[in-house]
């Protein structure tokens, strides 16, 4: 089975999906292509969700400075830092 993109994942997440659900899809988007990614024009002033702290979210998928927390944004939506979203407390990559 090839990588889903889109909404005809297997998963049935896409690039408009909320939270963790969207962290996940852009985690594996592309075979993993898109997550280190750089966002464009620099990245998105980002707050993190989990902890208030105001940094810039430079790749796809990233972490928060401060606690670790995992923000992400799909390409489709990377124009706006209202897109970004967040993992949820105490989710950790995979691999990590």
């Amino acid at each position: 089975m090839g990588e889903g993109c889109g909404s005809c994942g297997p998963a049935g997440g896409g690039p408009f999906s909320v939270g963790l659900e969207l962290v996940e899809f852009v985690y594996n988007a592309h075979g993993g292509g898109v997550r280190n990614a750089p966002i464009p024009d620099g990245g998105l002033n980002a707050k993190c969700q989990g902890c208030g702290e105001a940094f810039v979210l430079r790749t796809f998928v990233g972490k928060c400075p401060k606690c670790g927390g995992v923000h992400a944004v799909s390409p489709p939506r990377c124009d706006d830092p209202a897109n970004i979203q967040f993992a949820g407390k105490g989710y950790k990559l995979p691999h990590e």
